[in-house]
């Protein structure tokens, strides 16, 4: 091609580009702001719910708005295999689904929800076993896959089962690490065990923690899980022999201040486990929200958590009768040392105990949802904390029931330093059906929520807790134009 022929096609190619090109910027030099718009695609993953025959399971799914005016949107939940069935399959956002298995077969799921059903997509999964080893209610928020998870409060000890759930859904194998770290830091593994786990595309496998040290036996112990490659989801299921089950939900990511909310006003043994992941120790202040205003357990003030190593802490009744969020923040505010913490919840004595997990948790944010809330007396209480020196607002909408009715809409005051226990909160109005609890930041300062579900049974107060965060349901996509100029250096 000649130098001529060259010129002509740049040049063709050049003025194409200058027809089709969007508008000019409003001003040389000024960058356009970001626009924050709706996700349009959700990933989520439930784990295999039980091991019990006599289990039984029940998943709500619900994804807040208006089905009006919403636009086109599809979701699904299936088995986590090739060739699985449908479990749910939402038509509309603003009005829940559910579906129910029993038995020990229940697969672990894997979910999709694009267009108008992906902002703040949220299923639940609710499992009750009445009686054996593993009795006790059984909740977990279904998550969303990532590569790193932290679980303080697992246990290798006698009498306790805790399996490690790790759920790929996607369509390349996972490469897995699980490594344990106790009071004297990280736990020397069996030969052997100390290699990474592959889970193969779309599918689940679960891990007893105990088997990865079978000569260690360890009340409190920190699970850590990370992948090499790909994604997964993360839950630990706890058995314990004669106190009850539950999921353990990994904690939020580590920080200098953390916020526990939720815990039961009954609770009869509350532990705090905590871990610090870095080559710091973290010395912390231990205070409770109630809601009077925040204390400090008598007793226990502080805690020193040592680096790589799990520190824990018998809080015992703190709560007394009141329902409280558990605060930790740096002992000196110019050391902030990042760590992670659950705390182990007892309910009842004796034959009659239930057990249940609180995480530490992200604020609510702009919008927070939990699903499978249920009508009755205590049935469900809605734990908001305001951890911070500002008061705040909420406004508190419950979705339709599965079975219809009419939303209903209230509004709350958190005091700062207090956690205010709705009970019992919103419900829809002539519904029948679980129902989704929707949480929105209006003003003040942060806010942070959790969830108690109470399904007595024979006298034991069978409970479950899951927190609310931020569904992150909208993204800032920042503004992009054409420029076909040349940098010059």
């Amino acid at each position: 091609m000649t130098l001529a022929a060259v010129a002509a096609a740049l040049a063709a190619v050049t003025g194409i580009a200058a027809l089709t090109a969007p508008g000019a910027p409003a001003a040389e030099g000024k960058k356009s702001a970001a626009a924050r718009m709706p996700v349009e695609r959700s990933v989520l993953v439930c784990p295999a719910p039980s091991a019990s025959d006599i289990a039984e399971t029940a998943y709500t799914s619900f994804t807040p708005g208006k089905g009006a005016d919403a636009g086109k949107g599809a979701a699904r939940l299936l088995g986590a295999t090739k060739d699985a069935k449908v479990v749910l399959e939402p038509k509309e956002p603003g009005k829940p689904v559910g579906a129910a298995s029993s038995g020990s077969e229940a697969p672990a799921l894997t979910g999709i929800a694009e267009g108008s059903l992906a902002p703040g997509w949220t299923v639940q999964q609710t499992t009750k076993v009445s009686v054996g080893r593993a009795r006790g209610v059984l909740g977990v928020g279904c998550t969303v896959p990532g590569t790193d998870f932290w679980f303080p409060a697992a246990s290798t000890a006698k009498g306790r089962e805790d399996y490690v759930h790790l759920t790929n859904p996607d369509d390349t194998a996972a490469e897995v690490d699980v490594k344990l770290f106790g009071p004297e830091g990280p736990v020397k593994t069996e030969p052997g065990r100390d290699k990474s786990i592959t889970i193969a595309p779309r599918s689940s496998q679960k891990v007893l923690l105990s088997t990865l040290a079978p000569e260690t036996q360890l009340d409190d112990i920190t699970a850590h899980v990370t992948t090499r490659s790909g994604r997964v989801g993360a839950s630990v299921q706890v058995a314990e022999e004669g106190v009850g089950a539950d999921w353990l939900p990994a904690s939020a990511e580590p920080a200098g201040s953390l916020v526990l909310p939720g815990i039961p006003a009954d609770a009869t043994s509350v532990k705090l486990v905590a871990f610090a992941p870095g080559e710091e120790d973290a010395d912390l202040t231990l205070r409770l929200a109630g809601p009077g205003g925040s204390i400090s357990p008598a007793g226990n003030e502080q805690l020193h958590v040592k680096a790589g190593m799990t520190a824990s802490v018998d809080l015992k009744d703190v709560t007394r009768g009141e329902a409280g969020s558990l605060l930790l923040a740096p002992a000196d505010e110019k050391k902030a040392v990042p760590v992670v913490a659950a705390v182990r919840v007892v309910r009842g004595s004796g034959a009659k105990q239930e057990l249940g997990f609180v995480p530490a948790t992200g604020p609510v944010g702009a919008r927070a949802t939990v699903a499978d809330n249920r009508p009755g007396e205590n049935a469900t209480v809605l734990s908001l904390t305001a951890p911070g020196k500002a008061d705040a607002k909420v406004r508190v909408t419950a979705s339709p029931g599965t079975e219809g009715g009419e939303p209903e809409v209230k509004e709350f005051e958190v005091k700062a330093g207090t956690t205010l226990a709705v009970s019992p909160p919103p419900a829809p109005s002539g519904g029948k059906g679980p129902y989704a609890l929707t949480v929105e930041t209006l003003s003040g300062g942060p806010v942070y929520a959790a969830r108690t579900l109470t399904l007595p049974h024979e006298g034991v107060p069978m409970f479950t807790v899951q927190p609310l965060s931020d569904d992150h349901s909208t993204v800032l996509v920042p503004k992009a134009v054409q420029d076909l100029s040349i940098p010059t250096s």
